[in-house]
């Protein structure tokens, strides 16, 4: 099947089941793009993240837009981002109609509350997806102690206890990393 093709019905799908928002998105599309067409690898995956996560904009579109460049240019950033857009765009607009038209029926009260763990489960297998990669460089099915990364736990630690404790902006956290970990690899020798 045609690269462009298979992007494109991959990020239909992602659009379509990606309950919850962009990080709910990100287990799907590493399950489209890595395990089953087997685009890119895991690691490759996860630099595309991280550098979507750190643009502006809706992770998902970012992630699709970048994806679609990295494997067929701007064919694929068209196809990649049309793809993810479309089923949330059709499924919102239906839904919203018919959210103002029986809002006030308990049965959708009790759909929307159904549904808010596995929102919370989709956004937590994201975020542990991105922690192993980022500690371990693996995913789950391959850590191994081995491959423990000291440097990228700390920086982890850290940026938690900061982001818990005193509240600053992402940003300042994120860039504050990226400075630790340069830093880091440059004193020990590991760059």
């Amino acid at each position: 099947m045609n690269i462009l093709t298979q992007l494109f019905f991959a990020f239909i799908q992602v659009g379509m089941f990606s309950v919850g928002g962009g990080y709910a998105a990100i287990p799907l599309i590493q399950n489209q793009i890595v395990d089953i067409h087997g685009l890119m690898t895991l690691a490759e995956f996860t630099d595309l993240i991280t550098i979507a996560e750190m643009t502006p904009g809706p992770i998902s579109i970012n992630s699709a837009t970048f994806v679609g460049m990295r494997l067929a240019g701007i064919p694929g950033v068209l196809l990649c981002t049309l793809g993810c857009i479309i089923p949330s765009f059709c499924i919102c607009l239906a839904l919203a109609h018919f959210y103002y038209k029986y809002r006030s029926f308990s049965g959708v009260q009790t759909i929307l509350s159904a549904l808010r763990p596995a929102v919370v489960a989709l956004i937590a297998s994201a975020g542990l997806s991105i922690l192993l990669l980022g500690v371990f460089q693996s995913d789950l099915a391959h850590v191994a102690l081995s491959n423990f990364r000291w440097i990228e736990a700390v920086i982890f630690a850290g940026a938690l206890f900061i982001l818990r404790k005193f509240r600053p902006s992402a940003i300042a956290v994120i860039f504050g990393s990226g400075v630790v970990g340069t830093a880091a690899y440059l004193l020990l020798g590991l760059a």
